[in-house]
């Protein structure tokens, strides 16, 4: 095993500028490969991280997934006459039960709960009206669920308490509208009735859609306005694991009998989507260690090729074809070893300075930093992906050298 270490050794100082060629093509590979692929999966834990905390992770709604089948169907399912335009019976809409459902979900560990009454309104103040989303929330249980009470600018959820006709708006609308802490609006809801509420609370989510078009009102001022006493229409869940959700959610929905959605449902295409960046992210970066592998596979058949007559040599003292593919595999894996170390310093010195980078987008109020991720994994991919692909360019020269016949060379070379 010395001999054949020494051999390897050789081969390698003896073509220094080769080496040193493929050795910086390995280290550039595995640095970029760390850079780009931190810098994608940073950002994607952090868009992740933000849909997972700005969303419910699931949210029961007062439906079923599938509409009931209707009286008549039941009662005559083969009937030869079809009644067009049948009306339901008119009720009012809402979770049946939901008390009891609460508590039930909150009864799970790991669970919770609160429950939150939708209904689009008419904002109107000083000659101008604009809908939007009201929600009639309980403000104690809605912190618990929701990261709304972080974006407050002014004022406070816990207001809605103190004052039964308050209102939470949001920044854009406020800007709009031209309103500030304690100004009087109108709100009007789809059935007519009307009610003054004073704006004790102002957020700012950065999402424009979002803050110029929801509301927060106590739950029951909320139930008063839309006619629906004693109802909600969603029961909104947060778990300590939000990749449980997945499996929580039809569980739920067999339980209740009412349509539960999961984050990871209600968002699949966007996970699609990052399936597919991902995929091409991890190809793009590949292919720059392949290129870089191209490297030592050019040095170790050059070297195979020049050292003909020494590997003919080396076969006539009685080396076996399998330790002359060792001394190839042994160049191909120093090679791979000391670049991919080179690399992961130079990588985390490039991800260092990506840290640095202040970003501000057209629109945002405050600088943010590159998201990137640093997990231990990221480092390994890149250090085993750099070896194999080393090792795998130096097992062709080392196919090929195993492969000579020292006598033809040797009586060649005479």
């Amino acid at each position: 095993m010395r001999v054949i270490l020494a051999v390897a050794w050789a081969h390698l100082i003896g073509r220094k500028r080769q080496t040193l060629v493929a050795l910086g093509g390995v280290i550039l590979g595995v640095a970029f490969f760390l850079a780009v692929s931190s810098l994608m999966r940073g950002s994607e834990r952090d868009f992740l991280q933000r849909l997972v905390d700005n969303a419910p992770h699931i949210t029961v709604y007062d439906e079923a997934r599938e509409a009931p089948p209707q009286p008549a169907a039941l009662r005559w399912p083969e009937a030869a006459l079809n009644l067009p335009r049948v009306k339901p019976q008119r009720e009012t809409r809402g979770i049946r039960g939901w008390p009891r459902m609460l508590e039930a979900l909150r009864a799970r560990e790991g669970v919770r709960a609160a429950p939150v009454l939708n209904g689009a309104v008419v904002l109107s103040f000083a000659g101008r009206v604009q809908g939007l989303q009201m929600q009639g929330i309980e403000p104690q249980a809605m912190r618990g669920v929701s990261t709304i009470e972080s974006k407050m600018v002014a004022g406070s959820l816990d207001a809605l308490d103190a004052d039964a006709n308050g209102i939470v708006l949001g920044a854009g609308l406020m800007q709009q509208f031209q309103l500030r802490l304690g100004s009087t609006v109108s709100v009007v809801a789809a059935g007519g009735s009307s009610r003054p509420m004073k704006v004790v609370g102002v957020f700012r989510t950065g999402n424009q859609a979002y803050d110029e078009g929801q509301a927060f009102v106590k739950l029951g001022r909320a139930q008063s306005l839309l006619g629906r006493e004693n109802r909600v229409n969603r029961l909104i869940l947060q778990l300590d694991d939000p990749q449980a959700a997945a499996a929580l959610a039809p569980a739920l929905e067999r339980e209740f009998g009412t349509k539960a959605v999961s984050w990871t449902e209600a968002s699949q295409d966007i996970l699609s989507l990052l399936v597919i960046r991902n995929l091409i992210m991890y190809t793009v970066v590949s292919a720059i260690l392949v290129v870089a592998s191209l490297g030592i596979y050019n040095t170790l058949s050059t070297v195979a090729l020049e050292k003909t007559k020494d590997i003919a040599i080396l076969k006539s003292m009685g080396f076996h074809a399998r330790e002359l593919q060792r001394i190839f595999l042994l160049q191909g894996l120093a090679v791979g070893s000391v670049g991919s170390l080179l690399g992961l310093g130079l990588g985390a010195l490039l991800m260092q300075a990506l840290a640095q980078v202040q970003v501000k987008p057209p629109g945002a109020l405050d600088a943010s930093s590159l998201p990137l991720y640093w997990g231990a994994e990221q480092f390994a991919l890149a250090a085993g992906f750099a070896l194999a692909a080393s090792l795998a360019a130096a097992w062709l020269p080392a196919r090929k050298a195993a492969a000579l016949h020292p006598v033809d060379i040797l009586r060649g070379a005479a």
